[in-house]
């Protein structure tokens, strides 16, 4: 049986979720599978993926073929290092103290690197509230501004009638 490691779609249209399985070739995309080893959520920045690595990594040693789509998560997720690495092991040239750091250090400077990614949208997040923050309180305070001069002149107005009235009332006495 020709076993393939693929994507199966879920969620609602427009935002989709993927759910990463082994399936035989034959069986339709939201088909029968025979084993699920991940969630795959792209609509999140950077991209969430859940993947069981131990299971990924049996399936591609013995011979599951990947969509490129679940090739590039398995890449990401270093699946295909780890591969890479066991096959150094088999043939000799480091052992598996050596296959461990060097996958460690690559882990290590990719949490790092996915750090980096989420600070910056936070930060470019916060700038962009800041400055939209900024740019209505200045349009608040024009309006504020106009208000009160419109409150003034019809404060002037009224000050300046009433004036006016006692000195008609005096002057209508008078004759």
């Amino acid at each position: 049986m020709a076993t393939k490691l693929r994507l199966q779609r879920g969620g609602r249209k427009g935002y989709a979720f993927y759910s990463i399985v082994i399936a035989d070739v034959r069986a339709p995309r939201d088909g029968k599978f025979t084993e699920k080893i991940g969630t795959y959520n792209p609509n999140t920045n950077p991209a969430t993926v859940d993947l069981n690595f131990d299971r990924a990594l049996y399936w591609v040693e013995v011979g599951a073929q990947p969509t490129d789509t679940v090739r590039n998560i398995l890449k990401g997720e270093g699946v295909y290092l780890m591969k890479h690495l066991r096959g150094g092991v088999k043939k000799g040239a480091f052992d598996e103290s050596a296959v461990q750091a060097k996958f460690d250090a690559w882990k290590s400077e990719k949490a790092a690197k996915l750090d980096s990614v989420r600070n910056g949208v936070a930060n470019e997040k916060k700038a962009t509230y800041e400055k939209n923050l900024a740019e209505e309180k200045k349009v608040n305070e024009a309006i504020a501004k106009k208000v009160a001069e419109k409150k003034a002149a019809i404060e002037a107005a009224k000050a300046s009638e009433a004036s006016e009235a006692p000195a008609e009332e005096t002057s209508n006495e008078a004759e």
